[in-house]
């Protein structure tokens, strides 16, 4: 690791928590992880939004760790469980060159943001050796505009979430009350640096704000939307997602207990028929130039188990590198 990259992880302020934690001497901060980047499995991914995915699906790397660890999270296997295992610069641009080699979309980076620094290193040297797919950054959002700035010149995507403008809902969920002025500010970073370009049905540059509609509080999913209206509308593409869906944790019973607590702050459940009226209702008010919304479903089977080589439905990804067994596609 070079000299100066190794310096950001001692003492960590990389993200908002600024825990400063020495995760350079292997001491791992509140994300959960040291200076190694893990990694839990690559594939090419079926499910994001059609300017994502659009026909041969989108090259998704899922990296171990959070900064935001959200009670919801269905991805807690890694995000807080530390499923995964440690790459080196090397075997990263391995698995962005086969992604591209199996004509993947793009290379889309889910949570990552606990190592930004080494991440845009490890990019640098996949686009030396001929890594020319777009790059797609996928994100809580929760990241300060310092660290997005070591991303600018690697990345051509951004897929931020904006879980809640409400900082008592993120205090709790996430245990940061600042989320919403933090993942605002870095939100608007994006959007001034990346304009959008689609062509064809495919998203070359720009920015996809996604928004999860949690149950029972529509009021805090409209004061979403007048933030995005305001400030988002005709600059970047906005999905709002309705799939929300209770998540089976497997976690001892005093972290359960917790969690469960955790979760009481809004309706852990389904979206009903009638929440999902009023979502499509709210999206004929505000009238956003570019937007897609999900046909309600009551299927969870999409719902993934990472320790599987397919951790997704068959339907949703095509597996090629998985943190047990390495690469799994010819």
């Amino acid at each position: 690791m070079q000299d100066n990259i190794l310096s950001l992880y001692t003492s960590c302020t990389q993200c908002p928590r600024k825990c400063n934690t020495s995760r350079s001497s292997g001491k791992v901060g509140y994300c959960g992880e040291s200076k190694d980047v893990r990694i839990a499995t690559a594939c090419l991914h079926f499910g994001e939004e059609p300017y994502v995915t659009v026909k041969n699906g989108s090259g998704t790397i899922f990296f171990t760790g959070c900064t935001l660890r959200c009670a919801f999270c269905q991805n807690y296997q890694i995000s807080q469980q530390g499923m995964g295992r440690a790459v080196s610069k090397e075997e990263f641009v391995k698995i962005c060159l086969k992604l591209q080699e199996l004509k993947a979309e793009n290379i889309n980076l889910v949570t990552g943001s606990h190592h930004i620094p080494l991440i845009a290193d490890f990019l640098r040297e996949a686009k030396k050796e001929g890594l020319k797919i777009p790059v797609a950054w996928n994100s809580s959002a929760y990241e300060s505009t310092e660290s997005l700035e070591l991303l600018k010149d690697v990345v051509d995507l951004w897929l931020p979430d904006l879980k809640t403008l409400n900082s008592n809902v993120s205090k709790e969920l996430f245990g940061a009350e600042d989320y919403p002025d933090v993942a605002t500010k870095a939100i608007s970073f994006m959007i001034k640096n990346t304009p959008l370009k689609i062509i064809n049905g495919k998203m070359q540059s720009g920015v996809i704000i996604r928004h999860l509609f949690l149950p029972g509080r529509l009021e805090d999913t409209m004061l979403t939307l007048e933030w995005l209206k305001k400030h988002a509308d005709e600059k970047a593409v906005i999905s709002l997602m309705s799939q929300y869906t209770p998540v089976p944790f497997k976690e001892e019973k005093e972290l359960l207990e917790k969690r469960t607590q955790k979760l009481s702050i809004f309706e852990n459940r389904l979206v009903d028929k009638t929440e999902d009226g009023d979502l499509r209702d709210l999206i004929e008010v505000y009238g956003f130039e570019e937007l897609f919304y999900q046909d309600l479903s009551d299927d969870t089977s999409w719902l993934p188990d990472f320790n599987r080589t397919q951790p997704f439905s068959n339907a949703l990804a095509k597996p090629v590198w998985h943190w047990k067994n390495g690469f799994c596609t010819p």
